[in-house]
């Protein structure tokens, strides 16, 4: 069993020239990379007055991101200037002490510790999804890249925020969230041009629109979650509003409150949303794959709604979402400005340069990964672990920092599955076509048009174990 080739941009043969690499950047930054990129370990491009440095191997993304963090820990110009006005001085873009402090303060909402008072609330919405799809009919049209956005912007509100997010609030914020996306700047022009970090950058009006609704939709989540914890009522938004720093004994003031909030609703609510409306596509082209998804669920759930209890058994469901987001990474570069010189295979990194990893190019590296543009869930089956090279798979970046919400996003995603796959298969539909786009995150176009063909909670039970001879268990595959 080979897998599917699914859709990635037109690789040039040669490296594009300068000009056209950035009016190909400004469209689909991942449509800019030569087909050897996909070879190279270590390389570098001069991009008018600037350098950046691509760390493409296990190693070199070592030094990057963890042995030189601290030199390396500033996010590029670009990232810094696109997400300012949404997200302020939120913890995505600080650096330095900044950083340190909201990390101590942020990073505890979102532990691993906390998922046995997650997981219930992000079954229950997901269940709600599912119960809404049922009353669609056979073959009823959705958009599921703004279904998953919805249900994940639901779950966020509901498990951190505590309120129900509400149909106006959900469809306002994921329309703004998918507005800022499509217009902010991809490339920082001044950055390039050698002008200081200071100068403004201009910012078109409908990303500041869809910013601002953005913080009012927040600005109401926030007000009502103090209303309802001076009632006494307890919420997840308890720990921001009364956490302070282990070190200082500092607290949160409203504006850093808000930024954090827009830091978790991004990071929790867009990154998932898009990897579960790629896992959906894919698995629509790998009729295989689905069906031993769906013998696993029948195998493990008999039917039942899933808890945190059986994502230990349910080894293949997660399978397919980390071979999804192999292929299709939620934030496809993680990029660094140089705050100091260094070194790295005995190349001098200026300080001011870029310091970039592309977990696109890593993760489809022709010397990392055998048939790397294929769709393989089994690669990431447990007995095949051993055979991934570490730092090879970045999917939530790895070293001081990575994503706080790991354990959140991966429990919420194979949450979300086994209780919609259970009752839904979803279709492409005809004549869609699906490309990766590169905003701020990877997603499959503007929208991801599919139809829903329910499943009758008899068929769930009936999957039984003989789909797993056609997923073809036994077939070997290398990472």
């Amino acid at each position: 069993m080979s897998g599917f080739v699914p859709p990635y941009p037109a690789r040039p043969k040669e490296p594009l020239p300068l000009l056209s690499l950035i009016a190909t950047a400004r469209r689909n930054f991942l449509a800019i990379f030569d087909d050897k990129c996909f070879e190279y370990q270590f390389f570098s491009a001069r991009m008018l007055t600037r350098r950046a440095f691509v760390c493409n191997s296990p190693d070199t993304v070592a030094q990057a991101l963890i042995a030189f963090h601290e030199s390396f820990q500033r996010k590029t110009p670009q990232m810094r200037h696109a997400l300012k006005p949404l997200l302020g001085d939120g913890l995505f873009i600080s650096d330095g002490d900044l950083w340190r402090r909201r990390r101590r303060i942020v990073a505890p909402i979102v532990h691993a510790s906390r998922m046995p008072l997650f997981a219930p609330t992000m079954v229950e919405a997901a269940s709600e999804t599912a119960e809404r799809w049922a009353r669609l009919g056979e073959n009823a049209p959705i958009d599921a890249l703004r279904e998953m956005a919805t249900l994940t912007a639901e779950i966020i509100c509901r498990t951190i925020f505590g309120p129900r997010l509400g149909g106006a609030h959900a469809t306002e914020i994921v329309a703004s969230f998918s507005a800022y996306q499509r217009e902010v700047g991809q490339i920082d022009l001044p950055y390039l041009l050698g002008l200081p970090d200071w100068l403004p950058r201009y910012q078109s009006r409908t990303v500041h629109r869809a910013a601002q609704r953005i913080d009012r939709v927040l600005d109401d989540i926030i007000r009502q979650c103090e209303e309802r914890l001076q009632g006494g009522e307890p919420s997840m938004i308890r720990m921001l509003l009364e956490a302070r720093d282990p070190e200082t004994g500092d607290r949160l003031d409203r504006e850093a409150l808000r930024n954090e909030a827009a830091v978790i609703f991004m990071a929790g609510h867009e990154t998932t949303a898009n990897s579960l409306a790629w896992t959906w596509f894919l698995l629509s082209q790998a009729p295989a794959v689905e069906a031993r998804v769906h013998a696993e669920l029948a195998e493990v759930l008999g039917g039942r709604l899933p808890g945190l209890d059986d994502l230990p058994r349910l080894v293949y469901t997660r399978a397919v979402f980390e071979e999804a987001i192999r292929l299709y990474p939620p934030v496809p570069l993680l990029g660094r400005q140089a705050l100091r010189e260094e070194r790295i295979r005995n190349r001098t990194i200026p300080a001011g340069s870029l310091v970039v990893v592309i977990p696109w190019l890593l993760h489809r590296h022709r010397r990392l990964w055998d048939q790397p543009d294929h769709f393989i869930p089994e690669r990431f089956l447990p007995e095949n672990a051993g055979r991934r090279e570490r730092y090879s798979y970045i999917p939530f970046s790895v070293g001081p920092r990575v994503c706080a919400g790991q354990a959140f996003g991966l429990t919420e995603a194979v949450l979300c599955l086994a209780t919609l796959a259970q009752r839904a298969t979803l279709r492409l539909a005809p004549g869609a076509i699906v490309e990766p786009v590169c905003r701020l995150t990877l997603r499959p176009g503007a929208e991801l048009p599919m139809l829903v063909q329910p499943r009758p909670r008899q068929a769930a039970l009936a999957s039984g174990a003989g789909a797993h001879a056609a997923a073809d268990p036994g077939a070997q595959f290398a990472p």
